[in-house]
């Protein structure tokens, strides 16, 4: 019994010993390899996507569209997939603002960074530095950037009156992609407007803050699961509004500049669908 158990001391010993001599593998000019710490956000310039945010060892973050309330939707296996990016202090490259950065609490109890209340992830299937892998997957992940014009939202629509809708403007139980501001303030069209031409806006503005011009200053970059040749812009009453397939955009004064809400699609009766949502599936004016 003694020879028994001095044999598995003798291996537990010589098993602790590979592994201390693993962990402390020195490299070919005797200096252990430093770890890779992750600092921080920056601005990293990518070939085919442009200027895209990512953290100080290149490694790509993303918004999930589903995310548009602010809070995280990816869990379980989703966060196995695409795990989120945390630090406390990051340090911000040139070009983020750090006004723009935040942290949320997830329902599993994980602290996450968000950029413009959105959640940020990475992808497991980046594997280098520089990969973009994760851009337009599913249609629901959009690469991380700091100048979208638009970004776009996969959410059940709810109206005014606190009845779900379609993408159509009538009543019914269905996750809708819809497009919003970089803020994840949703974007609406008006059934009234003809090509390119605002019919709505009073000359004196009055009913502007009823239905506000959705305004830019120039269309930047457009998440690429839509087509930004798609995107202009018209003059109205001195301002720029945002056209989308010769549909200028708004946004909704009782949606009170909550991301997320949707209460235009009820307004000014249920299922009139007088005002709706803009996505990949609306018809070209």
């Amino acid at each position: 019994m003694k020879t028994k158990n001095l044999s598995k001391r003798a291996m537990a010993f010589f098993a602790a010993i590979i592994l201390l001599s693993t962990a402390c593998k020195k490299t070919d000019n005797g200096t252990a390899p430093a770890p890779v710490v992750v600092t921080g956000l920056q601005l990293t310039t990518n070939a085919k996507l442009g200027s895209v945010i990512t953290d100080n060892t290149g490694k790509s973050v993303y918004f999930f569209s589903k995310d548009v309330a602010g809070t995280s939707a990816c869990v379980g296996q989703c966060a196995v997939t695409w795990p989120s990016f945390y630090n406390p202090n990051p340090t911000i490259g040139t070009g983020l603002a750090a006004a723009d950065f935040g942290v949320i609490t997830r329902t599993d109890g994980v602290l996450q960074t968000t950029y413009k209340g959105w959640p940020l992830y990475y992808y497991s299937g980046d594997v280098a530095a520089g990969d973009t892998n994760g851009d337009a997957f599913g249609n629901l992940w959009a690469i991380g950037k700091a100048d979208y014009t638009v970004m776009f939202a996969n959410a059940q629509l709810v109206g005014l009156d606190g009845a779900s809708y379609t993408e159509a403007g009538v009543a019914g139980t269905v996750s809708s992609q819809y497009i919003t501001d970089p803020a994840g303030r949703t974007l609406y069209m008006f059934s009234k407007d003809t090509h390119n031409t605002n019919t709505f806006t009073k000359a004196d503005l009055s009913n502007n803050t009823v239905w506000s011009v959705n305004e830019v200053t120039v269309v930047g970059s457009i998440p690429t699961v839509l087509d930004k040749t798609q995107f202009t812009t018209i003059t109205v009453i001195g301002k720029t509004q945002l056209v989308f397939k010769g549909h200028p955009t708004y946004q909704f004064g009782q949606d009170a500049g909550v991301r997320g809400n949707t209460k235009g699609v009820s307004f000014p009766t249920p299922g009139a669908a007088v005002w709706k949502i803009t996505n990949s599936n609306t018809v070209v004016l």
